[in-house]
């Protein structure tokens, strides 16, 4: 099976550890995806997201700074996973997200690749820009 790497690189106003744990907590990852997601924090340990249709183990984990992950979607040929990895970059405005994705199967790869954006970044970032501002004292 032929085969691409995604790589994707994108700016957030939120730090590492706000990122991260928009990503791995269970409630959160949920809260932006608008789908049922069961993360964990534990290296070796199985997750699902966007209601059980990604699937994956914990690979790696940094906490907010890496998270290597085996990764697959339902649709995918049996058995076959790609390796995503998430580099958190502390930046003056906040994050930058260095995203890696090998082993996608090539009649997948326009699809996957377009849907990190729309799926992922664009909803968290949205999410960020919902958040309530901090009360300024008086």
């Amino acid at each position: 099976m032929k085969t691409k790497t995604i790589k994707q690189v994108v700016a957030f106003k939120a730090s590492p550890h706000e990122l991260y744990e928009m990503i791995m907590d269970s409630r959160q990852h949920a809260k932006f995806s608008g789908s049922a997601a069961k993360m964990s924090r534990k290296t070796g340990a199985a997750f699902t997201a966007y209601g059980g249709w990604i699937q994956g183990k914990n690979l790696k984990l940094i906490p907010d700074r890496l998270i290597v992950q085996e990764w697959r979607g339902k649709d995918w040929p049996k058995g076959h996973y790609s390796k995503a990895m998430f580099l958190f970059t502390k930046t003056k405005t906040g994050t930058k997200l260095t995203f890696g994705q090998t082993k996608v199967p090539m009649e997948l790869y326009a699809h996957i690749n377009k849907g990190w954006k729309s799926q992922y970044w664009d909803k968290m970032k949205a999410t960020f820009g919902k958040k309530k501002p901090a009360k300024k004292k008086k």
